[in-house]
């Protein structure tokens, strides 16, 4: 298939490189189920960043028989693909158009369970991270200490990040550990190391971005997470995923709120619930004190205020313990998910 018609293909389509040095070497070691890494960058418009980035890219990690490198094209309009087999991208697989960071992460996920790995490694497209760090996440994968290794950026010391984005980084972090129980300084950070497993267990519900979200399920599932400090190189280009502050604002918040409600229904709707007929509860008994001196008359507004919020509380708790149900039944429907996924996300033979 030539490059032109690839460029116009319908649906998802791999672009492989040219064929590696070695290859009865490598089916050979097959037969012994060797250990495989793939490193995805998800990426867009990233033709000028790539040759940096993937010059930074390991091709062998200790403990590690094959190393691979796939870039998962989100629609991009200039060389992306072109450049990423140029040097050195053993795949690509590109989308047909934009679907935005998190359905290309996705994506990369599945693709990567398909060629075999065992271990995931995610890097930006941009250089953003140092790359000098992907040993230690993925040693720490492969000793079983945990299923997702997250590479921490020293947030206060990055010169370029704004007071505002420093701020909204460790809010992000906080929301995790309250909504998981998952300790990790730098939750927004997309340079991560996932175990088969746990590439097998996560679903992203978000097309904006997949940090939160996953972390939160991860620890709703059982996943063990741990954080990993990294450092990161200078900037090469103004981020594109903070177009304006107000809309990042707008959409971690929704990110966050979406995660409670998928996650943590019972704990979203008990609390306000829970204050709103312990407010009712007080106005009422105001309005008892009155009544009992004889001035209920003049306090009437009370009484209905009370039991309007009694009612807004309850039917708040009842959808919570409804919700809270439902998430018994997502989980039995993940676990489904997930033995389907093992059949289906193998490696050709």
């Amino acid at each position: 298939m030539n490059a032109r018609r690839s460029l116009r293909a319908e649906g998802p389509l791999f672009l492989a490189g040219p064929p590696r040095a070695g290859a009865a070497a490598q089916e050979a070691h097959y037969a012994r189920k060797p250990v495989k890494v793939v490193i995805q960058l998800p990426c867009r418009d990233e033709a000028e960043q790539l040759p940096a980035t993937l010059a930074a890219l390991p091709r062998r990690l200790p403990g590690v028989d094959e190393v691979e490198w796939l870039v998962v094209d989100d629609g991009s309009s200039d060389d992306t693909a072109r450049v990423a087999l140029a040097h050195g991208a053993h795949a690509v697989l590109r989308l047909p158009h934009n679907r935005g960071l998190a359905r290309a992460f996705c994506a990369g996920l599945e693709a990567a369970c398909r060629r075999g790995a065992d271990v995931i490694v995610n890097v930006d497209g941009d250089n953003q991270y140092d790359a000098s760090a992907i040993p230690e996440l993925v040693a720490r994968v492969l000793a079983g200490r945990a299923d997702i290794v997250v590479g921490c950026r020293p947030i206060e010391r990055i010169a370029h990040f704004p007071w505002w984005k420093k701020r909204l980084q460790r809010l992000g972090s906080a929301v995790v550990r309250a909504a998981a129980h998952v300790r990790v300084d730098d939750a927004t950070s997309g340079f991560r190391a996932y175990s088969r497993d746990a590439a097998m267990r996560l679903n992203v519900y978000s097309n904006y971005t997949y940090t939160l979200e996953t972390l939160i399920q991860a620890g709703q599932s059982g996943l063990r997470v741990e954080a990993l400090p990294v450092e990161v190189n200078p900037p090469t280009r103004p981020s594109r995923l903070i177009r304006s502050v107000p809309q990042y604002v707008t959409r971690s918040v929704l990110t966050i709120v979406r995660s409670f409600l998928t996650y943590r229904p019972l704990e979203f709707f008990l609390v306000p619930s829970s204050l709103c007929m312990a407010a009712g509860a007080l106005i009422g008994a105001r309005f008892v004190y009155h009544f009992a001196h004889g001035a209920g008359d003049g306090h009437v507004q009370s009484l209905i205020l009370s039991a309007l919020l009694i009612v807004v509380g309850t039917v708040g708790a009842a959808v919570g313990l409804l919700a809270n149900q439902l998430v018994v039944n997502r989980r039995l429907l993940e676990e489904q998910q997930q033995s389907r996924r093992r059949a289906e996300w193998r490696p050709p033979v």
